[in-house]
C-alpha cells in the first residue's frame, strides 16, 4: 500500500506556471501558514504570481459539533479538494495531520515544508505540568488520542470537548473556562502565541503527536496537466519532512485508522538511521498499544523507502493486536 504516489523531485521538467493559486481556510492560522508558503514560494520562483484564495470548509462552519461525530478532520479539505478538482484554485494548503493518510487517486501531495516543533503543549495560567494538576481539574481537548495520554499521566483530571480555532483555545484558559487545554506547539508558533501564554511542552514519549503534525502540505491534482504547478511548489519541498510523513501517513494507512482514530504516531531522522514510534489507544481508552522500529535512512530520502518503514512499524503492532485494541 503506497500513500504518495511519487516525489516531488521524480517528476519530469516543465514549464513554470505565471500564476499559482493557493486554497486556504480562512481562519488566522490557516491563512498564516498560506502566507508562509507563499513567502517562500516567492523566494524561490521568480516571476510567478502567488494568490491566496480563501475557501470556507464544512468544518470551519461547525464550530460547536464533535469532529468525530460529524465527519472528523476530512471536513477541514473537502471543499478545498473541490475547488482543486473545479481548478479553481491550483493547489491547497493544509495543516499535515488533516489529510486523510490515503488521498483519492485524482489528488497529491507535491511538497510539504521544513517541519515545524511537533510537540503537544500544556497551556495552564501558572505553567503547571500535567502531573501536577489536582484532582477535578477541568483539561479542554476534543482529541481522543489527547485525552487517553492525558489521563494515562492523570487520571483525576476532568476531560472536557474544546472546539474553536488557536486563539479561541487559549482564551478559554484565559477566561477560566478550562483549568488547562492541550494544543499544538507549532500552531501557537506561526500564529506568534508563544510568549502570550504559559505552558509546558508535554514528553513526546508519553504524547506521541497525530501523524503529519507539524507540518505543511501542499495538495495539488495528480494529472500530467498539473505537473506545471506540481513541480513548482516542489521547490520549496523539505526532502526530510517529505520523507518523515510519508511513513507516519504509510504506517495510519497500513493500520486502517481514521482522522479521529486514538493514535499518534512520528518518524524521527537521526543520524543514518529513522526512529518511528506510535501509541494507539482502544475506543474507551482502556487499552493500549505502544511500539517503535529504527530502519536504515534511505541515502535519497525516497518516499518508497519511508512508506515501507511504516508499513514494517504497522505490521509489527497488528501482529501485536492492534486491529483488536482498535476496535477493527
Amino acid at each position: 500500500m503506497t500513500t504518495t504516489r511519487t516525489s516531488p523531485s521524480d517528476r519530469a521538467p516543465s514549464r513554470m506556471p505565471r500564476k499559482i493559486r493557493i486554497g486556504s481556510r480562512p481562519s488566522k492560522l490557516a491563512l498564516a501558514q498560506a502566507a508562509i508558503v507563499r513567502e517562500r514560494l516567492t523566494q524561490q520562483i521568480s516571476g510567478v504570481e502567488i494568490e491566496i484564495v480563501e475557501i470556507r470548509t464544512s468544518g470551519d462552519k461547525m464550530t460547536s459539533a464533535s469532529l468525530a461525530d460529524v465527519g472528523g478532520k476530512g471536513l477541514f479539505i473537502k471543499e478545498l479538494e473541490q475547488a482543486l478538482a473545479a481548478r479553481t484554485i491550483d493547489a491547497a494548503v493544509h495543516s499535515m495531520k488533516d489529510l486523510p493518510a490515503v488521498l483519492p487517486q485524482e489528488f497529491r501531495v507535491a511538497a510539504v515544508l521544513e517541519r515545524e516543533n511537533t510537540a503537544d503543549i500544556l497551556v495552564t495560567r501558572d505553567g503547571s505540568a500535567l502531573a501536577a494538576l489536582p484532582a477535578g481539574k477541568r483539561l479542554g481537548t476534543s482529541s481522543s488520542r489527547r485525552r487517553f495520554q492525558a489521563l494515562r499521566m492523570n487520571r483525576a483530571l476532568e476531560i472536557l470537548p474544546l472546539r474553536g480555532n488557536v486563539d479561541t483555545r487559549l482564551a478559554r484558559v484565559a477566561d477560566e473556562t478550562f483549568d488547562a487545554i492541550i494544543v499544538a506547539m507549532a500552531g501557537v508558533k506561526r500564529l506568534g502565541r508563544v510568549n502570550d501564554v504559559k505552558f509546558v511542552e508535554l514528553d513526546p514519549r508519553d504524547f506521541i503527536p497525530a501523524g503529519g503534525q507539524g507540518a505543511l502540505a501542499i495538495e495539488t491534482l495528480a494529472g500530467s496537466d498539473a505537473d506545471d504547478v506540481a513541480r513548482a511548489v516542489s521547490a520549496i519541498n523539505d526532502p526530510r519532512a517529505f520523507y518523515e510523513t510519508a511513513a507516519e501517513r504509510a504506517f495510519l494507512a497500513a493500520i486502517g485508522a481514521s482522522c479521529t482514530t486514538p493514535v499518534g504516531v512520528r518518524a524521527t531522522i537521526a543520524g543514518n538511521g529513522l526512529k518511528l514510534a506510535a501509541m494507539l489507544f482502544s475506543p474507551d481508552g482502556a487499552r493500549e498499544l505502544v511500539d517503535a522500529i529504527i530502519e536504515p535512512l534511505d541515502p535519497n530520502l525516497a518516499p518508497s523507502a519511508a512508506e515501507n518503514s511504516g508499513q514494517r512499524l504497522a505490521e509489527k503492532m497488528l501482529a501485536r493486536g492492534a486491529a483488536a485494541i482498535l476496535g477493527k
